[in-house]
């Protein structure tokens, strides 16, 4: 879910204890809701046995942890009304259908400081997942009746759709920030062109560009071996000018273990971690990628944009969607088919054949 955060107010109790729908007695969890909202962990909380924890420790990758810990965290400050709590400690199992149908409604209800919908239906849809499978685990660990989840989690997704989120970067703004770092002396400028020219060329996720070590690169191929979600992997392969800034940075960085993108001191040292070369995280790459472009004075763009242009431009060219959907890593090429820009200017062609009186 990325991982927008809610910009509205705060929920009121009755929209989220029930709505006017009568509590279960205590013994069912019904009124014990205000369990939720006692600050800090419970003097009895037992880790091993917390379903939050239990849920994310079952996810396969950091990314996907990272993610699903901020759904369950925006979930439970909704429940406890109290912006300064996470999902950990909490009783997930008190739940029950009236308040997981009032979550959903609240996600759908809360709007940002535009007036615009706080989450799009995708990230609602996320949030559900999240729940559900928070919930699923309580059943598993026997603190939920299997009746109880059953009816918790019968929640029905969000329906509707979203444009690709982003802009197609131009050739010029992409030029002036690889002559930024082109005229950067220091070993950050290779490496900084050399991450640029990764980025654009292969349309990599910013988090898949963090995770590259230097042994996924083979200079005589031109391949990158990327690990995508679910941990799945797939070559990538960038263009003859990319391998030559590939090339060049790797000169400076060596071909010791660790990351191919590592961080760099101050004093132009790349950072070790565990005798190899520290991972930047993807949050690092966004930060290098912002940073070079302010320097070359043209506007911000973030690392999606570069996959966004990268899909763009295949398909202009004539690439087959299914090529095109191999290439990025979506799972559907439904997905795909979301950032071809044909469809657009052909609508537009056909709005610029009218003419004002």
């Amino acid at each position: 879910m990325a991982e927008d955060e809610s910009q509205g107010t705060a929920p009121s109790p009755d929209r989220i204890r029930g709505g006017g729908v009568p509590a279960r007695p205590a013994s069912a969890a019904g009124g014990a809701l205000r369990d939720w909202g006692s600050p800090g962990l419970p003097s009895a909380y037992d880790p091993e046995r917390d379903p939050y924890r239990v849920y994310l420790d079952r996810l396969d990758s950091e990314q996907s942890r990272r993610t699903m810990r901020g759904c369950l965290d925006r979930i439970a400050r909704i429940v406890a009304m109290d912006e300064n709590v996470t999902g950990a400690g909490r009783p997930w199992w008190l739940l029950r259908y009236e308040h997981t149908t009032r979550i959903r409604a609240e996600l759908r209800a809360r709007t940002g400081e535009d007036g615009r919908p706080a989450y799009s239906p995708s990230s609602i849809n996320k949030h559900l997942v999240a729940l559900r499978q928070v919930l699923r685990e309580c059943w598993r660990l026997g603190l939920m009746t299997a009746e109880d989840y059953q009816r918790a989690v019968d929640l029905k997704s969000v329906e509707g759709s979203r444009l690709p989120s982003g802009h197609h970067i131009p050739d010029r703004s992409l030029a002036a920030a690889l002559a930024v770092c082109d005229a950067d002396p220091s070993p950050a400028g290779r490496r900084d062109a050399a991450l640029l020219a990764a980025l654009y060329t292969t349309g990599a996720r910013r988090g898949e560009i963090a995770g590259l070590a230097v042994g996924d690169y083979d200079p005589a191929e031109r391949s990158l071996r990327v690990r995508g979600k679910r941990d799945k992997e797939r070559l990538v392969f960038v263009t003859v000018e990319a391998a030559a800034r590939l090339d060049a940075w790797i000169a400076v960085r060596g071909r010791g273990p660790g990351a191919l993108f590592p961080p760099i001191s101050r004093m132009g040292r790349c950072r070790i971690r565990d005798g190899a070369l520290a991972h930047p995280t993807g949050q690092a790459i966004a930060g290098i990628l912002a940073r070079r472009l302010a320097e070359a004075g043209v506007p911000s763009h973030t690392p999606h944009d570069f996959r966004r242009t990268f899909i763009g431009e295949l398909l202009d060219a004539g690439v087959d969607l299914a090529t095109a959907q191999q290439l990025v890593g979506h799972a559907s090429p439904a997905t795909t088919a979301r950032y071809d820009r044909r469809p657009e200017r052909q609508r537009r062609d056909a709005v610029d054949r009218l003419r004002l009186p």
